[in-house]
């Protein structure tokens, strides 16, 4: 039974080791992919903007910020982490930071107004409008919102949800499932460490009540030289 034990113990600690070896892995591989990603923030040097009480500002006032915010938290369902908000660090390189740039694109669009020109009169639905210029406002129109027939709407849809306002926000949605990612890889590296570390503990400790203290001294030495051999 002793003997049976031992093995059960040295097998553990084998399997801590390769476990540690894993989550060891996955960290030098989260790092690198933090690495990647501060240096595109770093190469689009996009900022979040503060006040000189650190508090978050758009267009130059904390009440544009909050309304941004609120879109965010309220209307998307985002959980912001105001850690990340650092006016220390205004780069945007976190997963709030990107949502919240992008809430920052969103907003403005959603309560723009666009200059619609009609070069002829036109009717539609019964409705007559005159050649001239328009002001048309979004109103929280989303791109599915409008009419893309009506005769204000159709171009006021193309001119406020343009493609670089889509491309904004689909490059800013990369980055904020890429950080989302790293830290759920970093996680991951921490379960995979800390599996290791109790099987290993566990199987020395088994190995350890088993056999004499010189033994233990032994194996803990073969352990730590050559993982696999033991």
């Amino acid at each position: 039974m002793t003997k049976r034990l031992r093995v059960l113990g040295i097998v553990l600690s084998v399997i801590g080791v390769g476990f540690l070896a894993a989550g060891g892995v996955a960290y030098l591989g989260v790092q690198d992919g933090y690495g990647s990603l501060q240096s595109f923030s770093e190469a689009q040097n996009v900022t979040l903007n503060y006040n000189d009480a650190g508090e978050l500002v758009d267009r130059g006032t904390t009440e544009g910020a909050q309304a941004i915010l609120t879109l965010l938290q309220d209307d998307w369902g985002y959980p912001v982490d105001f850690d990340e908000l650092d006016p220390n660090d205004p780069l945007v390189n976190t997963d709030t930071e990107y949502m919240y740039q992008m809430a920052v694109i969103g907003y403005h669009v959603l309560h723009g107004t666009q200059t619609v020109v009609l070069d002829e009169t036109v009717e539609y639905n019964g409705e007559t409008f005159e050649a001239g210029s328009y002001e048309f406002e979004v109103d929280g129109r989303y791109w599915t919102d409008f009419d893309r027939m009506h005769p204000l709407e159709g171009p006021a849809r193309g001119q406020a949800w343009s493609g670089t306002a889509h491309g904004l926000f689909g490059e800013l949605g990369v980055g904020t499932v890429t950080h989302s990612a790293l830290q759920l890889g970093m996680a991951l590296a921490g379960l995979f460490a800390g599996v290791g570390a109790t099987t290993l503990v566990a199987g020395a400790g088994i190995v350890w009540a088993t056999g004499s203290k010189d033994e233990f001294d032994t194996f803990v030495e073969k352990a730590a030289k050559e993982p696999t051999q033991v």
